[in-house]
């Protein structure tokens, strides 16, 4: 009973802290289906990364803030319907509700079918920005969830290997802990520059942070 009771304090204190986010609250009046459509604004913001006429991919897009925030980035007039200057291309293994302008494809890119549909949307072209708000199911299992961590790094790196240019960006959510500098080991060795970045949308007692790798090595 006492776990049960413990359990019922966190849920509520996070409603509580949820209900009364300024980012919660400013994602509902700007019309974003999640506060995260912000941390990516942030970083777009300070490091400019994402520009009109570009292709950029989405990994792990569902519900669809960060394909929000993209689609309106490189809008001439920032709306989020009308005229789209550049292409967007969103997966995720779970369904998305749809946004004007913007490729979905739901399933694993690492399979035949699915791969072939994103090559298709990509038209022979290569992207110029990879961005993955890719997470696993934590477990609570220290060295499990570490692996998962670091296995959807790899393949968000993977990925912009094949399919970005050599002077893109990747963009991708990792989190502090037992396997964060084996992350950021992994990225130097991918990229010729990599930045850590944590927004202030990212709340302060998460330990997900963001890494920035631009530029591919040979």
């Amino acid at each position: 009973m006492k776990t049960k009771t413990n359990s019922k304090k966190v849920n509520k204190a996070w409603l509580h802290d949820h209900i009364n986010d300024p980012y919660v609250k400013l994602a509902a009046r700007e019309g974003y289906r999640a506060r995260a459509a912000y941390k990516l604004k942030e970083i777009d913001e300070t490091l400019h990364l994402i520009k009109p006429g570009q292709l950029v991919v989405d990994l792990g897009s569902t519900p669809g803030a960060w394909s929000q925030y993209l689609r309106r980035r490189m809008s001439p007039d920032g709306a989020a319907v009308g005229e789209l200057n550049g292409t967007i291309i969103a997966l995720d293994l779970l369904p998305m509700e749809p946004i004007e302008g913007v490729n979905f494809i739901q399933g694993d890119f690492r399979e035949g079918d699915v791969l072939a549909l994103l090559e298709t949307a990509l038209g022979g072209r290569q992207a110029d920005v990879v961005v993955s708000d890719m997470a696993p199911n934590l477990s609570g299992i220290h060295s499990a969830d570490a692996a998962r961590v670091e296995y959807l790094i790899e393949l968000a790196i993977e990925f912009a290997q094949n399919h970005m240019k050599p002077q893109g960006a990747l963009v991708a959510k990792v989190f502090h802990g037992g396997s964060y500098n084996d992350v950021v080991q992994r990225f130097k060795s991918a990229f010729t520059s990599v930045k850590p970045f944590k927004p202030k949308a990212s709340r302060d007692r998460s330990s997900e942070t963001f890494l920035i790798g631009v530029g591919l090595r040979n």
